[in-house]
């Protein structure tokens, strides 16, 4: 008898020892629950908004009309621009004083006979409109002859339509006086070779370019739209010579 004793003894120390500690692992408070990202729903909202605004630039792709814009730019007064987007996708937008040193009216068209310069009688050049042809239809204008104001209702709309372009895409207020649905702009890329300037794109629901707010000036659209002719009608007859550059011709040396 006094062998069982002895040997009970030993085991009653072990449960002694063990036992608290496994109630301690039951009562043990569990582990804090990992914490939850708040990042997620960001690129839910970022894909939205090109979902949104690719949506609206394929509608303005087929939007056709003619419309004016009013144009601010942070030097000079304001300027009216006219945009036709005619229903055989030939277009043309007029920009007064933006040729030689804002003396000279001028009007850039693509037709399927090609890309045009055309030079408009104004302050600087009284002769009549005549027009210089510049490329193909598709061809870049010219970075020296680019006034980038008709990239939003051409080629501009290719790139917002184009999800693999480097862009963010984000919900925006509307600049003052513009109205719309509007979308901030900027590329994810320095390396973007498009004709797209980053900034505040607005559209209208039917797809009405309803303004731009971006570096060449703030682009808001003037009335209502009016109906697009059939084609385009270029200012005057294409003849042979030089397009209307930006700057203001210089003088030479010899003129008094």
């Amino acid at each position: 008898m006094h062998a069982h004793l002895r040997a009970a003894r030993p085991l009653a120390g072990a449960l002694a020892i063990t036992l608290p500690a496994l109630l301690a692992a039951c009562t043990a408070a569990p582990p804090p629950p990992a914490p939850v990202s708040t990042a997620d729903p960001l690129p839910a909202e970022a894909d939205a908004a090109r979902d949104e605004l690719a949506a609206l630039a394929a509608a303005a792709q087929d939007r056709h009309l003619t419309a004016a814009y009013t144009l601010a730019t942070a030097n000079g007064p304001a300027r009216t621009i006219s945009v036709t987007s005619a229903n055989d996708g030939s277009w043309r937008v007029d920009v007064p004083g933006w040729g030689r040193g804002g003396t000279v009216d001028v009007s850039l068209a693509a037709t399927g006979a090609g890309l045009f310069q055309c030079a408009l009688p104004s302050a600087g050049r009284p002769e009549p409109a005549s027009c210089v042809r510049l490329g193909d239809p598709d061809d870049a204008v010219p970075g020296k002859l680019d006034p980038r104001v008709q990239h939003p209702f051409t080629d501009s709309l290719e790139v917002l339509t184009d999800r693999r372009a480097p862009l963010a895409i984000s919900p925006a207020a509307p600049p003052a006086g513009m109205t719309g649905q509007c979308y901030s702009v900027d590329s994810t890329s320095a390396s973007l070779n498009a004709p797209l300037d980053v900034g505040i794109y607005c559209y209208r629901t039917d797809g009405t370019p309803a303004g731009v707010r971006a570096a060449f000036g703030t682009l808001k659209l003037a009335g209502e739209p009016g109906a697009a002719p059939a084609t385009v009608q270029l200012a005057g007859p294409v003849a042979e010579g030089e397009p209307v550059g930006r700057q203001a011709p210089t003088e030479s040396p010899g003129t008094p």
